[in-house]
């Protein structure tokens, strides 16, 4: 997907400049990379209302933004970092990043499933979700809006992998072909040990063995080890 968005340069910084900004109902930004002038950054302010909607679209943060600085000439630019505020959830501070539309870049793609698995409705089993982004290598316009994968035919200790979706596109896997994406598993069976050791520890207490810990065992045997040795009081008393 393809937006534009306007973008006004900043000639002024610090927190006042950005606190009047904010006030404005405007946010300190970033261009840099690509054609920039000597590779440096420039800065910018531009409105958070409209990139959140760019953001909120299908293609999310790897949407194409067109953007036109104080008005003149148009460069292309991808959402490469962002700030939100913890509380509010609004925009802090945005990074751009120009492309070139004829050059290969390295993006994050969220990954969607599809259905509902066979292994989950038939079988009782539980849907794994391992590897929710990938990352792949691409021309700008040919990224994916994200990586969808069809789930409805997995049975239990069944799974898809990054290699077996990567066929027939316009990009390349950068992660591991072998990445696991999604399984079924088997619902973990519970424990029926613990009873067991319940009921011998109550058989342990009627026979009259010692219910304390173990640590605190040790402890007293220690003590009377190496403990000091007793007095001739008490040599006496044990001759009596």
């Amino acid at each position: 997907m393809e937006a534009a968005l306007e973008a006004v340069t900043r000639q002024t910084f610090g927190k006042n400049e950005t606190r009047r900004l904010r006030r404005g109902g405007r946010i300190p930004a970033i261009v840099y990379g690509g054609g920039g002038k000597d590779g440096g950054g420039t800065a910018v302010s531009i409105d958070p209302k409209l990139l959140m909607q760019i953001m909120h679209s299908e293609s999310g943060a790897n949407a194409i933004i067109s953007l036109a600085i104080d008005g003149g000439k148009v460069t292309q630019v991808l959402v490469k970092e962002y700030q939100l505020d913890p509380i509010m959830n609004h925009l802090l501070h945005v990074d751009f990043y120009r492309v070139a539309m004829d050059r290969a870049i390295t993006v994050s793609v969220p990954v969607t499933l599809e259905g509902e698995a066979v292994g989950v409705k038939q079988q009782g089993g539980i849907l794994d979700f391992v590897n929710r982004e990938v990352e792949v290598e691409c021309l700008p316009a040919d990224i994916p809006e994200h990586l969808e994968v069809d789930v409805s035919e997995l049975m239990i200790g069944q799974g898809v992998r990054l290699r077996e979706v990567s066929e027939g596109v316009k990009w390349t896997p950068i992660s591991p072909p072998d990445m696991l994406l999604v399984h079924v598993v088997a619902p973990k069976a519970e424990a029926e040990e613990e009873p067991e050791a319940d009921e011998a520890g109550v058989e342990a207490t009627a026979e009259g063995e010692a219910t304390e810990p173990e640590v605190i065992k040790k402890g007293k045997v220690e003590q009377e080890e190496g403990g000091e040795k007793p007095s001739s009081e008490s040599r006496r008393s044990e001759r009596k």
